[in-house]
């Protein structure tokens, strides 16, 4: 998995935080702990899904443009990195004869492809506005206080 599906999450769930608030792409990275071209990238993919509205220039940024007990976590891990979850080597050698060299790959892409869709099904039963309240629910002073930097 790449760390898009986090950062889109964490994204979201700031932006549902702050309900009819514009924040820049630096606004986000610090609270995100990351670069803001990374931010960009990722609300990129978000703002062509339609999950988010950009407006440009001063006093633009991104705003939540969908209902966050609508987007489910399933519905952001396939847009920022389904498929990932299979690594990108495998042991074995299918030109080989030997049945377990031959077959490995196989078997664990089977593998990895069955455990990616429970996981998406787990994904699935949580929403941005879950996530959010399950945030505003932790025992942790700063989480109702907290302002973007």
């Amino acid at each position: 998995m790449n760390s898009e599906f986090t950062i889109a999450v964490h994204s979201l769930v700031l932006l549902a935080h702050l309900p009819d608030h514009m924040a820049t792409s630096e606004e986000i990275a610090v609270n995100v702990s990351t670069h803001s071209a990374r931010i960009r990238k990722v609300m990129g993919f978000l703002r062509k899904a339609g999950y988010v509205s950009t407006k440009e220039g001063i006093g633009g940024g991104f705003i939540l443009s969908c209902n966050p007990h609508d987007v489910t976590l399933g519905e952001i891990y396939r847009l920022t990195c389904q498929g990932s979850l299979k690594p990108s080597w495998c042991s074995g050698d299918e030109n080989k004869s030997c049945l377990i060299s031959s077959k490995m790959d196989k078997l664990m892409g089977n593998v990895f492809s069955d455990a990616e869709k429970q996981m998406e099904l787990y994904f699935d039963q949580h929403t941005i506005g879950s996530m959010l309240e399950r945030i505003i629910t932790l025992e942790c002073p700063q989480a109702n206080n907290e302002q973007l930097s």
